[in-house]
């Protein structure tokens, strides 16, 4: 800069720094550069205000005397217009009515037309009592109504021509039905004509209410419920449907799949509240329809604030971060703990598992199989309560490594076990399966004695318990990933057997079903949650391929391979020996176990520690499951003893 030129930004920075409530250039713009800057893009609108300020009342008192207008009233108009102008102008400044981009104007600037509007027509009609010649209240109140029509027409008309211009365009594109007339459905149909660049265009709503048939959703006619879907879809033309409801029940999902089949078109889902990123559903939320939305169920009911009461400013502490791992690490870091620890032997599991949280978590990278290293964790976090879910769990795999199987589901849960015991956990929950039911195979053999550990253990007083439930949808290795592996590969799609089948459960379900039972908790129980019914696996593999696009048979074949080794036709997830009762929850039982005696399962388990040292699996395995027979054994006696005693109740009641 040469001396004595004073540029432009010095000029700025030195006026900025003058002015009442200025800033520099660092700091941001000055309260008067923001006015200046709002004055100048104000002033297309100003002279049209006052023009068609000018131009209502004009208007109205003309028709007010029917075209012949008093001079008298001529002269206090000429008086009262300027007022009314100045009035108006003020109060669309003061509502913001200026300085606003008006292409994307919604209801809350229709708001602040007609709160200036309604209050410039109060203040003129106050004033009208302070002069000497007052105009007709009648031109006020209709003036002041016909100056607000005016002013929002020009600040609207933009979106309201766009709005026709769209409605009226017969642009080439996909022809979306839409399922659902609520808010959700609103949000994307809005967005579908607001964007026909996008190719997307919704010529028909279907709505189970009644009360909204023969309506229209932003223009998009209402015409039947979900039951005459398929018939409207050919009407209407339509190439897509799309399920705008969000967390919609297993019913009304399988009703709109089998509509969408019927008619030959695609459907495509509005995810549930959780997935949907924004805060209002969006067409980029929209996805495939996936075999979840048909197994799922209707949301479950959570006492949210008795697991609050629980957790909240605990030390809690969380094995395994795995599907089910990972999910209760989500769910209880929303219930404001004092501190979460997550422990994992797998690097990637846990730093996933710990990125996908809101609040800090502390990551403790250890195996649940050394035992010194438990005590010192725990001794370290002292947590008051624990959730047990590390574990190894397929099935298949295990048959060939029972020593891993008895070295992580059984020693590494006998190992956490004890830890939590030495430093006073106050509650301990074991995640279990139903496999380990009657098990037949050395993953549910493993899981029952970790059952066992838990139930003979726990100190007097101590709540610990067990909470069994089935297969979660999506887990890794679980049947769902595998068939979706199957199909993309082109099949076959392998099902062990015609008539296997399985219970299925969300993640989310079952984790809030478990922190539920949680709460629960008195010592020594074993929580089963509802699983609904069980789902036959070659139906779920021929919904899969049908979900797909592709025919079962002629284009993706099933292929039946046989059960695997330890493999159940059908899981349970109670022995006939062990009591059920309610609890304060519908979807949870409480089970009243058979338990083997602390001397012979500490006598098992210290033998199972010596062959899973040794490698040797066949013994490993044949053990496991002796001690699962002993346990039978009281299980029958027991069940004997309860058919006797209804017998002898029965006699007495006849006698």
């Amino acid at each position: 800069m040469e001396h004595g030129t004073v540029t432009f930004e010095v000029w700025r920075d030195a006026v900025s720094r003058v002015m009442p409530g200025g800033k520099g250039m660092r700091g941001g713009p000055s309260r008067i550069s923001q006015a200046v800057v709002k004055v100048r893009a104000s002033v297309p609108l100003l002279p049209l205000d006052v023009l068609l300020a000018a131009a209502a009342y004009s208007l109205v008192l003309v028709l007010r005397f029917n075209g012949s207008v008093p001079s008298r009233s001529w002269h206090a108009f000429r008086l009262f217009l300027p007022i009314a102008i100045v009035v108006h102008i003020g109060a669309n400044w003061f509502a913001g009515l200026y300085g606003q981009v008006w292409r994307y104007a919604s209801i809350a600037e229709a708001r602040r037309v007609l709160a200036a509007g309604f209050g410039s027509g109060a203040v003129l009609f106050l004033v009208s009592f302070l002069t000497s010649k007052p105009m007709p209240r009648s031109v006020i109140i209709l003036g002041a109504l016909v100056v607000t029509y005016f002013l929002g027409g020009l600040r609207f008309q933009s979106r309201l021509f766009a709005f026709n211009r769209t409605m009226a365009r017969s642009d080439p594109g996909l022809r979306i039905a839409i399922v659902g007339a609520g808010k959700a459905a609103a949000s994307i149909v809005r967005e579908m004509l607001e964007h026909p660049h996008a190719g997307l265009r919704p010529v028909l709503v279907v709505d189970d209410d009644r009360r909204k048939h023969g309506l229209s959703l932003l223009g998009v006619p209402v015409v039947s419920g979900t039951d005459g879907l398929a018939a409207a879809v050919k009407r209407f033309d339509a190439q897509q449907v799309v399920l705008a409801v969000t967390d919609a029940d297993r019913a009304l999902v399988e009703r709109v799949a089998a509509e969408s089949e019927a008619a030959g078109v695609p459907l495509k889902v509005l995810p549930g509240v959780r997935e949907v990123v924004r805060g209002e559903p969006s067409v980029k939320d929209v996805r495939d329809l996936r075999i979840e939305d048909l197994l799922g169920r209707k949301q479950v009911v959570t006492d949210l604030e008795a697991v609050r009461s629980l957790l909240s400013g605990r030390v809690v502490l969380i094995t395994g971060a795995g599907s089910i791992g990972s999910e209760i690490a989500r769910q209880v870091s929303q219930l404001e703990p004092s501190q979460l620890v997550l422990l994992d032997h797998d690097e990637t599991h846990l730093h996933d598992a710990a990125a996908g949280l809101d609040g800090p978590t502390v990551q403790v990278l250890a195996d649940i199989r050394d035992r010194s290293v438990m005590f010192d964790v725990f001794g370290r976090y002292r947590p008051d309560v624990v959730f047990h879910a590390a574990a190894h769990k397929h099935v298949p795999l295990l048959e060939d490594h029972p020593c891993e199987a008895v070295a992580t589901n059984v020693v590494g849960t006998r190992n956490v076990v004890d830890a939590a015991i030495a430093v006073n956990v106050e509650r301990f929950v074991f995640i279990s399966t139903d496999k380990s039911v009657r098990p037949s195979s050395v993953m549910g053999a493993s899981k029952w004695a970790g059952e066992q550990i838990v139930l003979t253990a726990a100190p007097a007083g101590a709540r610990f318990c067990s909470v069994r439930f089935g297969n979660v949808l999506g887990s890794r290795g679980s049947v769902i990933p595998t068939f979706a592996r199957q199909i993309a590969a082109g099949g076959p799609v392998t099902v062990t057997h015609p008539g296997m089948t399985r219970f299925f459960m969300s993640v989310q379900e079952a984790v809030q079903l478990v922190l539920q039972a949680s709460v629960f908790v008195d010592g020594g129980e074993v929580f089963m949650l509802e699983m609904g019914e069980a789902v036959n696996i070659r139906d779920l593999a021929e919904r899969m391929i049908r979900l797909s696009g592709h025919a079962v048979g002629s284009e993706i074949a099933i292929r039946i391979s046989g059960p695997r080794r330890g493999e159940k036709l059908v899981e349970e997830l109670r022995a006939p020996s062990e009591r059920a009762e309610p609890t304060a929850h519908s979807s949870i039982l409480r089970l009243v176990p058979v338990s083997l005696p602390a001397e012979v399962l500490h006598d098992g388990i210290r033998r199972l520690i010596e062959l899973a040292s040794c490698r040797r699996d066949d013994d490993a395995s044949r053990l496991l499951f002796d001690l699962v027979n002993d346990a039978s054994l009281d299980e029958e006696a027991l069940v004997d003893l309860a058919a006797m005693e209804q017998t002898e109740a029965w006699s007495q009641t006849r006698s």
